[in-house]
């Protein structure tokens, strides 16, 4: 049986009870549909945010064995051998070898983490949105080592230049992804 989204979001659960982990994979999920058809691969759309969706499947479950323990749930679940290797290459010089190469898994690369800062940055916001966040205080959060902690800046600063962007232009057009698709990503998780 092919992976669908549906089939994609029961795995997802099956391995993650956080509705913290549960919204991030959510949030990868729009993000990466939204810059598929930003930089267009709109007919790719729905793989993108399949990968999105499941890229931290392993994570709740098997933190030490991140994106390693992924490419063994998803192949027993019959996804696709492109599938497996997008969700784990994720994890490149933290957890594995596979370096990303197409597009697309260099897009998760980088913006992975930085929907975390960004999702943190809102939360700190009286609207708790995404939507009235400015890319200079974006900018800021960025700077400060001390701030969400726990994303990586060097992990984020490492896919901006995978893609051979500034990193401004790796924070610009995520959080506007992160802004257009708020909405949708709430009404997913309703």
């Amino acid at each position: 049986m092919a992976m669908d989204r549906s089939r994609a979001w029961e795995l997802l659960k099956e391995y993650n009870k956080e509705p913290f982990h549960l919204r991030h994979g959510v949030t990868v999920e729009h993000v990466m549909g939204w810059y598929a058809r930003e930089l267009g691969y709109g007919d790719e759309a729905a793989f993108w945010s399949l990968v999105g969706l499941l890229h931290d499947v392993d994570f709740e479950q098997w933190p030490e064995e991140h994106c390693v323990k992924c490419q063994e749930l998803l192949k027993g679940a019959g996804a696709e051998e492109r599938l497996i290797r997008a969700v784990a290459c994720h994890g490149w010089g933290h957890c594995v070898d596979i370096k990303p190469e197409h597009e697309m898994e260099k897009v998760l690369f980088a913006a992975d983490e930085l929907t975390g800062l960004i999702g943190a940055a809102a939360l700190m916001r009286p609207s708790k949105s995404t939507k009235d966040m400015e890319l200079k205080s974006l900018k800021k959060k960025f700077k400060d080592k001390k701030f969400a902690a726990g994303c990586s800046r060097d992990v984020i600063a490492q896919g901006a230049e995978l893609l051979g962007w500034e990193l401004d232009k790796l924070l610009e057009l995520t959080l506007r992804a992160m802004q257009e698709e708020e909405d949708a990503i709430e009404e997913a998780l309703g």
